[in-house]
């Protein structure tokens, strides 16, 4: 099976500031990856790094290698806003487009491609929120403003928007850390039901929402306060969260600490 995701002795920094370093790992294609770890471990930052988002913060700059399939994303000549259109990416708070109807949400990416046709955006509007699963709940309603959605729907419509131009991976950081139980179980379900189609990447707080959700998990920590973070270890979810090779991934995960 080809790998889909090969990051090979990442660093990334924010000016003078080395926030992680030295990450390398292998993410299988239609999976679910999560990465756990303690407040400012460089878990989101490396994240970014994966579809070059990091490089959009001033004097923000990445070295190491980041390889889709085999191709080199941090190559000479590489656009990284086709890199951000294959590797897409869901954000912590819900962020939909406020001035947007639910309809105008979904479409625009589309549109920034150049795909036109009233049918043609129609067709993909539906089958992307029904990717999200959230096309019986607004489809009667599809001219309303995004914004106006419940807080767990505007997260599943920023999915829609993600996979509406058929990305073919899936960051998401933190995506229910500001949604309710039930929202958060629906987030859940829907990830195991996207891995048919992505591979996805997912940074949570939440040790029980990455053993329920995904297959591998990567564990990032810090060796001392003001030093870069760093990838302990990432194995299978079930052995890491049952026994780990690393001392401090049992400490972190009995919660001894962080």
């Amino acid at each position: 099976m080809a790998k889909r995701i090969t990051a090979t002795d990442v660093a990334a920094y924010y000016g003078g500031f080395k926030a992680i370093d030295g990450v390398s790992l292998t993410i299988e294609p239609k999976s679910v990856t999560a990465l756990i770890g303690p407040s400012g471990c460089g878990k989101s930052t490396f994240l970014r790094t994966l579809n070059r988002m990091h490089e959009v913060i001033p004097g923000a700059r990445v070295e190491g290698k980041v390889l889709l399939d085999s191709e080199d994303l941090y190559g000479v000549g590489v656009d990284a806003v086709a890199v951000r259109r294959t590797i897409g990416m869901v954000f912590q708070r819900p962020n939909p487009f406020p001035t947007m109807s639910i309809y105008d949400n979904v479409a625009a990416g589309l549109k920034l491609n150049g795909i036109k046709g009233k049918q043609t955006l129609d067709e993909a509007v539906e089958r992307s929120l029904r990717g999200a699963n959230l096309w019986n709940e607004v489809k009667d309603r599809l001219s309303k403003p995004g914004a106006g959605l419940s807080g767990g729907q505007q997260q599943r419509l920023c999915i829609a928007r993600a996979i509406a131009v058929e990305p073919q991976v899936l960051l998401m950081d933190e995506p229910c850390s500001a949604l309710d139980p039930i929202s958060t179980l629906a987030i859940e379900d829907l990830m195991t039901d996207l891995k048919d189609r992505f591979t996805i990447v997912i940074v949570t707080h939440n040790m029980q929402q990455a053993a329920r959700v995904s297959d591998r998990t990567g564990f990032f920590s810090l060796e001392a306060t003001g030093e870069p973070g760093r990838l302990i270890e990432i194995d299978d979810t079930s052995t890491i969260f049952s026994n780990p090779s690393e001392k401090r991934t049992e400490d972190y995960i009995t919660g001894r600490f962080g």
